[in-house]
């Protein structure tokens, strides 16, 4: 049986554009997922491991998991694993237009420089539950809920989380960088050409060290290979340029360094499970051009 007790659908296509319920079963997210929603779990008891993409991570109680579209994942939980999940569309609730109130895109979503996992304090996960509460109730209350008023909840939710998650990293990176100042070298050198540089080699001859001592600094700090850490950068940037533009498929892969599309269409499906047109198709396009 289905989680989600309680969603909202468009009003025009009627895609399911927003869910949320509980959950406390260990297998309800044992099988590898990957949907045209942004999804988040908010676990009130359990520990184990969490699968996304080809890297696997540490999670306890209480905390919060966090997956982007089209992002692969599954939970390994250890014994019991219960809590609220909460799944939305793009079209639902754009991260990008709402970037100065929300700052949760790449802190909560799309950040692959990090763990998946939020550690929440007992009043953050208090806080967490009352919002999502509070959406469950006018879910409940209402047999036409009002579409702002969750969007309203959703976004004090998504605040609230990226302050936790925000504090987390602030530690978390302070003492990485402490620990090898390559570590940010590295990622500030990702930012800047993944367009143009596609390999590990390409990042060892820029920053003169070694293909095997990035490698090896990918695999220790973030947890994937080099070479995953590029791709996955490109399939995130492919991703907001399918979503936010109009540009042609074979312009998004030209500007990625892709000189055949249909080589960057497989390149599109295997990091994400879908073709660039059908994540179009799916997820929603949105004319907005960011600034």
């Amino acid at each position: 049986m289905s989680v989600f007790k309680y969603q909202l659908t468009d009003n025009q296509t009627e895609d399911v554009v927003f869910q949320i319920g509980s959950f406390d079963n260990p297998d309800e997210f044992s099988a590898l997922a990957q949907t045209n929603h942004f999804t988040m779990l908010l676990v009130k008891k359990g520990k184990g491991k969490v699968m996304r993409d080809e890297a696997i991570y540490e999670f306890n109680s209480p905390g919060l998991l966090c997956f982007s579209l089209y992002q692969p994942f599954k939970i390994i939980p250890e014994d019991e694993f219960e809590g609220i999940v909460i799944r939305f569309q793009p079209g639902f609730f754009c991260l990008i237009k709402h970037r100065n109130e929300v700052s949760c895109n790449g802190v909560l979503f799309n950040n692959l420089y990090d763990t998946p996992f939020v550690g929440l304090s007992v009043a953050e996960i208090k806080t967490l539950q009352i919002i999502a509460g509070e959406i469950t109730g006018e879910m409940k209350q209402h047999d036409k809920p009002d579409h702002d008023v969750v969007i309203s909840y959703l976004k004090i939710f998504l605040i609230n989380a990226s302050r936790a998650k925000l504090a987390q990293q602030q530690g978390d990176f302070n003492a990485i960088e402490h620990a090898s100042p390559m570590v940010a070298t590295l990622r500030n050198a990702i930012e800047e050409h993944f367009r143009t540089r596609h390999s590990p080699a390409d990042y060892a001859e820029l920053l003169y060290v070694s293909t095997p001592v990035l490698n090896n600094i990918s695999r220790q700090y973030f947890n994937k290979t080099l070479t995953n850490l590029i791709a996955e950068r490109m399939a995130t940037e492919a991703k907001r340029e399918l979503y936010l533009t109009a540009k042609p498929v074979k312009q998004i892969a030209f500007e990625l360094g892709y000189g055949d599309e249909f080589y960057f269409s497989r390149f599109f499906k295997k990091h994400t499970g879908v073709s660039p047109a059908i994540f179009r198709n799916k997820v929603g396009f949105d004319k907005l051009q960011e600034n």
